[in-house]
């Protein structure tokens, strides 16, 4: 897992988020996912259970639980932010 600096501090003030907080990346059904079609990730605000990625960026722990590892294989899952777009961008590569 690679989550960059500025997408840490856009998840910091679009959801409100303090030192300590916890954002875990889970597989959800239909979005535009690259990896596995129908399936795309989404993220919540959340405490982890059993992390199986997880890296700390600007104080908040970005995690993937054990049970989800499917999505990314052996690959990496990167975390950025697009400020031509402003918007996030997450990608399996």
């Amino acid at each position: 897992m690679n989550v960059e600096q500025a997408a840490a501090l856009w998840y910091k003030e679009q959801m409100e988020l303090a030192e300590g907080d916890a954002l875990r990346v889970f597989v959800r059904l239909g979005g535009c996912g690259s990896v596995h079609p129908g399936l795309s990730l989404g993220i919540t605000k959340e405490t982890p259970r059993n992390a199986g990625l997880q890296q700390e960026v600007e104080g908040i722990t970005f995690f993937m639980e054990e049970d989800n590892l499917w999505y990314v294989g052996d690959k990496e899952l990167r975390i950025s932010f697009d400020s031509q777009y402003e918007e996030i961008s997450m990608q399996v590569v």
